[in-house]
């Protein structure tokens, strides 16, 4: 069975790509503590991020009603 770090990522991931116009260039890394970094290509990061963050708040609160992910934390790295 996956662990809690890897569904998290693998739902971040899936996510993220559905919004953006290069999906190929989605990378989720763990990080250390229950951090998950979300890096994509420069021109998507505004698609990924939304109107005043709306989007990524979106995804974290999808990511903290994840059975299991609640501990995880989402940075969208620049």
């Amino acid at each position: 069975m996956a662990s809690a770090e890897d569904r998290g990522a693998e739902l971040v991931s899936f996510i993220a790509s559905a919004l953006v116009s290069n999906p190929d260039e989605i990378n989720v890394v763990q990080a250390e503590g229950g951090v998950l970094e979300l890096e994509a290509n420069a021109d998507d990061r505004g698609r990924i991020i939304g109107r005043q963050g709306r989007v990524a708040k979106a995804m974290r609160a999808v990511l903290a009603r994840t059975p299991g992910c609640s501990e995880l934390q989402l940075d969208i790295v620049d």
